[in-house]
């Protein structure tokens, strides 16, 4: 169905018909001209993202229903990136002509399953025209206790630098879809080329047989790297390590969650804080798939846990008194420690040497 067969207010109908109010901070939702939110015994935290088609996704091998799932999980990670719980996420999109309303039901499909794993409640948005793809802008708004709120300018000297999960595999995740893409459509553009020869000639014995190997070129076999794939294209907010945190009884000094890149944003960290650092090589966290991807790469794995984005794991710092607790915690790691500002930032590797550790994160206003 054409999205103008509905209209702005019947596409916004039928995609929210069946939404339910999950948190008694949501006075009211979807249907007027503002939603109302009750917030008042807590700080409330706002954070948006923009989405851009060819920027941040591409729509050939993503699916609307992964990237409505993506697009919300994203912005509720930075809730929990601030040591708070996510309440509300509100919606805008710009669509060209070429989106059905089945397209736009996949897409808040996997918002709903997103939001539903974390009781956010979708309270409003925007829909408009776009002539160059799909856009999408997500504001989530979530609360936390004045006391409980994490900064990224709270790292003390001597504080331990922790990160969950592993990091690097979304961004392998990413140059393997990149790769097979290419590979992909080189085989079909360079069988198109023959088939317009074979056209000219007026061939038809070769241009069936040119049809035939069109048809037969088989698509990527992704066995044994589906979880780089689901790094990449199924984003996981880390809100089960905020619950462990708060179960220890451990409140970070500082907190970000990482989606340019653990040196990029410990680079944030640090410059905020007015501290240096000293992480260890040895102790990122690198799932086998991700190294063995790099190697066949030729990658260097560390360089590509340290840049890659989208990881979207949490990076904090804790008082070094708490380290017995941290240990303790399932999918926690510590890769360093906090040091003074004169020390700088430094990268100690396998052997022992010691680099300058520099911000080589993604830049999303790079020329290049």
């Amino acid at each position: 169905m054409e999205i103008a067969q509905l209209g702005e207010f019947g596409l916004i109908d039928r995609l929210t018909k069946n939404l339910e109010i999950k948190n008694a901070s949501t006075k009211y939702g979807v249907g007027d001209d503002c939603a109302v939110l009750s917030y008042p015994d807590s700080q409330v935290l706002v954070t948006t993202d923009m989405l851009m088609e060819g920027v941040h996704f591409d729509l050939t091998y993503i699916d609307l229903k992964h990237l409505g799932y993506k697009s919300a999980m994203v912005n509720i990670s930075d809730i929990f990136a601030m040591n708070g719980t996510p309440r509300q996420l509100t919606v805008s999109l710009a669509l060209s002509k070429r989106f059905t309303v089945e397209d736009l039901e996949l897409f808040y499909e996997g918002l709903y399953l997103a939001c539903d794993k974390w009781s956010v409640d979708i309270v409003g948005g925007d829909t408009t025209s776009s002539y160059t793809g799909l856009a999408i802008s997500i504001t989530c708004i979530g609360e936390a206790r004045k006391d409980d709120i994490v900064y990224r300018n709270g790292a003390h000297d001597t504080d331990l630098i922790c990160v969950s999960g592993d990091l690097g595999a979304a961004y392998m995740g990413l140059q393997l879809l990149e790769r097979e893409k290419s590979v992909y459509y080189s085989q079909i553009s360079e069988i198109q080329k023959k088939i317009a020869e074979a056209k000219k000639q007026g061939d038809s014995q070769k241009l069936s047989a040119l049809n035939s190997q069109l048809s037969a070129i088989e698509r990527p076999d992704f066995s044994g790297k589906e979880y780089l794939l689901q790094r990449q294209l199924q984003t996981e907010a880390r809100g089960d390590i905020i619950q462990r945190l708060r179960e220890a009884g451990i409140r970070p000094t500082a907190m970000m969650d990482i989606s340019d890149g653990l040196s990029s944003e410990l680079m944030h960290i640090c410059k905020q804080s007015g501290v240096g650092c000293r992480i260890f090589e040895k102790n990122i966290p690198i799932d086998y798939q991700t190294a063995v991807m790099a190697e066949e790469m030729e990658m260097n794995v560390t360089t590509c846990a340290l840049n890659g984005g989208e990881d979207y794991e949490l990076l904090f710092t804790v008082p070094i008194g708490d380290h017995e607790r941290i240990e303790q915690i399932d999918d926690v790691h510590l890769i360093g420690h906090i040091t003074d500002q004169k020390f700088g930032h430094v990268l100690v590797t396998r052997d022992n040497q010691e680099f300058e550790l520099k911000a080589q994160g993604w830049n999303p206003l790079n020329k290049e």
